[in-house]
């Protein structure tokens, strides 16, 4: 029985055919781009950590420098359990229903937050006090870092999703890799309307 032989040049063509085919399904861009989504949110994940470091310090230097309301630090120590009690790893970052649940966690904080920094300078021994100060400057600076990181976030995310959406390569992130598009931070409700500026 003769074996049927295909020409060299049949061979190089399918070849050359199936190597373009492989290029351009996008596998490594994917993933690639899955990687830097993963390194953004946990930025954005040590920033957040960064901050409910620095809560319990600023709690303990305004309940010893002022007779404080107790309701307020009683609001921030809530809202700083709450938001390190939700953990959400880079892979259910697809999931929008625990995206939305993490998200609203740090809104809360970071509300509280200003909330305490608003009320704890009507305390003229307290706005005196370097402590506070420092903490201050740190939390201020800790919400920028936040904002930034969050930003870089965003910038990931709608690359990656891009990636995901678009022929030919949503077919090998959605068949080969089974990857979906990664949720987003969207913009508090309240930011919606202009702020009140009262004299």
């Amino acid at each position: 029985m003769r074996k049927l032989a295909l020409p060299s040049t049949t061979f190089a063509v399918f070849s050359l055919v199936a190597l373009l085919a492989l290029s351009g399904c996008g596998y490594n861009d994917l993933q690639g781009l899955d990687e830097e989504v993963k390194g953004a949110w946990a930025e954005v994940q040590n920033q957040y950590q960064r901050r409910a470091d620095l809560v319990p310090n600023l709690v303990a230097t305004v309940k010893g420098a002022a007779n404080f309301e107790q309701e307020t630090l009683q609001k921030v120590i809530e809202a700083r359990a709450a938001a390190t009690s939700i953990k959400l790893d880079a892979n259910a970052l697809s999931d929008p229903a625990m995206f939305k649940k993490f998200e609203e966690a740090q809104r809360n904080l970071s509300g509280s937050l200003s909330r305490l920094l608003v009320v704890a300078e009507q305390y003229p021994d307290l706005k005196a006090n370097q402590n506070f100060r420092d903490l201050q400057a740190q939390l201020e600076g800790t919400e920028n870092r936040v904002a930034v990181a969050r930003g870089r976030y965003g910038k990931s995310v709608v690359e990656f999703n891009k990636k995901v959406r678009f022929f030919p390569t949503n077919l090998t992130a959605q068949y080969l890799l089974g990857m979906k598009v990664r949720e987003n931070f969207s913009a508090d409700e309240a930011a919606q309307k202009p702020p009140q500026v009262k004299f």
